[in-house]
C-alpha cells in the first residue's frame, strides 16, 4: 500500500468579479433547467470519441479518499441492448404486476410509464454505471469509502455532461439489476448503479410540462 502523500499543485482558475460569479450562476440555472428526461430517441448514431468524453467528465466528481469507485460501461452493441431490454422488461413487468404498491403506482400514473422500455434498444448508446464496493488490487482487496454518495456524484456529473453535449437521456433503475453483471459479465466488486439510455431526441418526443419545486421549498438559508 502506497503511503506517501498526494502531491499538490497550485489551484489555477481566473478570479472572477461577483458580477460575473452572478451571472454565470444564472446562465447555468437557465441552461440546465432545459433537462428533461426524455424516453423517445432518434436511431442516429453518436460517435464514441463523445461519449469518451462524458465518461471522462463524470470521472472528475469528488469520491472518498479518491478512490473513484466506479466503472461506466457504454454498451452500443444491439445485440446487447436487445439482452439488456428483454431483461430488464421481465423485471418491470414484475414490479408493474406484483410489487409495486398502490400508492406508488398512483404516483407513475401521471408520468404514463409502464413496463414497455424500448429506448433501451432504440438509444444508440446505453451508459451503465457500476459502483465498486471494494477494489481488486495484486496485493490484495482494498476498501472504497462513501461509495453510494461517490457514484451518487458522478452520476449527475454524467447527466449534466449529456446534457451540455446536445444530447438527451433518463434515469432508469430497474429492480433488482442484477441482470445487468450478467449480461455485461462484470466482476464480483461491481454492483449496477444507473442506467443512462444516451442519444439525439426523437423528432416527436414529448416530455412532461413539470414546475420544479420553487427555492423556498427544497432550501433553507440561516
Amino acid at each position: 500500500m502506497n503511503d506517501d502523500p498526494i502531491k499538490t499543485v497550485p489551484y489555477k482558475r481566473p478570479v472572477l468579479s461577483s458580477d460575473q460569479i452572478l451571472e454565470k450562476s444564472a446562465e447555468y440555472y437557465d441552461f440546465l433547467n432545459l433537462r428533461r428526461s426524455v424516453r423517445e430517441f432518434e436511431e442516429k448514431d453518436v460517435p464514441k470519441e463523445v461519449i469518451e468524453n462524458l465518461i471522462k467528465t463524470a470521472s472528475t466528481a469528488p469520491s472518498g479518499a479518491h478512490k473513484q469507485p466506479w466503472t461506466f460501461v457504454a454498451v452500443n452493441s444491439k445485440e446487447l441492448k436487445k439482452k439488456i431490454r428483454a431483461a430488464a422488461e421481465a423485471e418491470e413487468m414484475d414490479f408493474y404486476n406484483n410489487r409495486a404498491t398502490e400508492e406508488w403506482l398512483k404516483d407513475l400514473a401521471p408520468l404514463g410509464t409502464n413496463w414497455s422500455k424500448p429506448f433501451l434498444e432504440n438509444a444508440p448508446w446505453l451508459i451503465v454505471v457500476f459502483k465498486k464496493v471494494y477494489d481488486e488490487l495484486p496485493e490484495g482487496r482494498a476498501k472504497n469509502y462513501y461509495v453510494q454518495e461517490s457514484v451518487g456524484i458522478a452520476s449527475g456529473f454524467l447527466i449534466s455532461a449529456i446534457h451540455n453535449a446536445g444530447l438527451v437521456t433518463l434515469t432508469h433503475t430497474p429492480s433488482p439489476m442484477n441482470f445487468l453483471s450478467d449480461i455485461l459479465e462484470r466482476p464480483a466488486n461491481e454492483k449496477p448503479f444507473l442506467l443512462l439510455p444516451v442519444g439525439y431526441p426523437s423528432s416527436h418526443a414529448q416530455v412532461p410540462d413539470l414546475e420544479r419545486k420553487p427555492l423556498d421549498e427544497v432550501s433553507v438559508f440561516l
